[in-house]
């Protein structure tokens, strides 16, 4: 149990996504979770509102797959194959956080300073959720794709508008991380 509950290390990972890559281009198929909330919008009949989700969606069925995988294995993960311990970081980083407001930096990794359901649900909280919604779903039809179809698919194939993309992302994170972030918090 404790090879499973413990990281993977970059050589066994790494090979496992490169394994999986390989056979999603082999057989015609692209990954990405944004294009399943497509086509679950378009299972619900949005096509009717929009041309955009007017599409052969059942041939899209086999990615969701991936999504409902990612939520269930997101829930084993966390209630019966996580390793409680604390996160080990940096004191520079923890002694950042504690000024920014953050108390026990590093004991877990939902700090409830951000994702409490009084922090959630305050009006900042719901602002911030609902700007960040339009933002991240904006973002990721803008960009053609997210961060997992275009940092895993499109780099694979080696796609430049991925790469152009995948540093988009990266940059966007810095700025969110050092520049927004500290002036909402």
């Amino acid at each position: 149990m404790e090879l499973i509950k413990d990281p993977w290390p970059w050589y066994v990972s790494g090979p496992c996504i490169a394994i999986v890559m390989f056979l999603l281009l082999y057989f015609g198929r692209t990954f990405g979770m944004s294009s399943n909330l497509r086509t679950m919008c378009a299972i619900g009949g949005a096509g009717k509102l929009s041309d955009f989700f007017n599409f052969d969606w059942k041939s899209q069925k086999w990615n969701l797959t991936v999504m409902f995988g990612a939520v269930i294995g997101g829930f084993i993960a966390h209630y019966f194959l996580s390793n409680p311990i604390d996160i080990n970081l940096d004191a520079q980083t923890i002694n950042d956080l504690d000024k920014l407001g953050f108390k026990n930096a590093g004991h877990n990794l939902l700090p409830p300073e951000l994702f409490s359901w009084d922090n959630v649900l305050s009006l900042k909280g719901i602002a911030i959720l609902l700007i960040g919604g339009f933002l991240v779903g904006f973002g990721t039809r803008y960009a053609g794709g997210c961060t997992s179809g275009h940092a895993i698919t499109g780099l694979s194939s080696l796609q430049l508008p991925s790469l152009i993309a995948v540093i988009g992302f990266f940059a966007g994170g810095l700025i969110m991380v050092h520049i927004i972030f500290p002036i909402l918090f």
